[in-house]
């Protein structure tokens, strides 16, 4: 039987940049999309599949409380410099679950510098849509 207070509670997800809690962040997504090529076969109706590609993306979603991230991604606007690549982790540490579960995510690069975005009367939120290049899982979740 499921014991609820097993449950991870998103509320105790963490992103961590260049070593620091973003404490600002309140959710977070990363996936890895499979691609797949289509293999028919003789003697059979079934279509089979190689996979043939990984693609990492995700979004990480704020409020709003300074600029560093328009400063570091903006830089792809200015001709002498490059790409802004770094790294992310993702972190679920619910003390009731079975453990710490964080993914480090490699090469991660943005989607789109957030210049501006606003409504009056709210509070002002920052979504950063990325790409990764690869994952290492730090922890994994162990049931006792």
């Amino acid at each position: 039987m499921l014991d609820s207070t097993r449950v991870i509670n998103g509320t105790y997800g963490y992103v961590y940049y260049d070593g620091k809690w973003l404490t600002n962040i309140k959710s977070a997504e990363a996936n890895v999309e499979i691609t797949k090529e289509e293999i028919k076969r003789s003697g059979t109706r079934w279509t089979a599949h190689k996979v043939t590609g990984l693609s990492g993306s995700g979004t990480i979603t704020g409020y709003k409380v300074t600029s560093e991230f328009v400063e570091l991604i903006g830089q792809i606007a200015d001709d002498s410099k490059g790409t802004f690549t770094t790294e992310l982790i993702l972190k679920l540490e619910d003390p009731e679950s079975y453990g710490a579960y964080r993914v480090r995510l490699k090469g991660v690069t943005f989607d789109k510098v957030p210049l501006m975005h606003f409504e009056v009367g709210s509070i002002v939120e920052e979504e950063l849509p990325f790409n990764f290049t690869g994952y290492e899982l730090m922890d994994k979740l162990v049931a006792e």
